[in-house]
């Protein structure tokens, strides 16, 4: 009976794994840094968590789940709430419809749809921004945050595939 309990409680761990990563991720986004203008160039590692899981394991992270971490991240962060979620669910709707796309290609091509979807999500919150400012704001840390995502992507994405390989498969 008790190995009958270990293994779900080892199943239930395995499968919060990419709900689990991208809250970590999130959180370590979100550590002040002592660099001047870092806050407003600050890499969404919370969005390379969601690219990858959506693409690899969508059935694991669920739009629920992504919709609740990005409320969470507007609400310790204190932007705008429903900036952050619109933009993930947004994200994440895109990865599932291109999906199949993603799956049977290089890493370069992931790389290169990764650079896109950081743009892209850069710029839903931009154009929010400016919305609620009633003035069109300066895009160059929108582009600048979406430009050091994209440079940074490779290392949590080797390390996502490693958590994949190792618990996941």
């Amino acid at each position: 009976m008790a190995v009958g309990v270990w293994h779900r409680l080892d199943q239930t761990a395995r499968h919060l794994l990419p709900s689990a990563s991208t809250v970590l991720l999130m959180l370590v986004g979100m550590v002040p840094m002592q660099l001047p203008g870092w806050s407003s160039v600050a890499p969404p590692l919370a969005l390379m968590s969601i690219f990858y899981w959506a693409v690899h394991r969508p059935d694991l992270l669920r739009p629920s789940v992504v919709f609740l971490i990005g409320v969470l991240q507007d609400l310790l962060s204190g932007t705008p709430l429903g900036l952050t979620p619109l933009a993930f669910v947004l994200s994440y709707w895109l990865l599932l419809t291109q999906r199949r796309f993603f799956l049977g290609t290089s890493f370069l091509v992931l790389w290169y749809g990764f650079a896109l979807v950081a743009f892209g999500a850069g710029a839903v919150q931009w154009a929010v921004f400016s919305l609620i400012a009633v003035d069109l704001l300066d895009a160059r840390p929108v582009a600048m945050q979406a430009l050091l995502a994209t440079v940074l992507f490779p290392i949590p994405a080797a390390l996502f595939q490693r958590l994949h390989r190792a618990y996941l498969s």
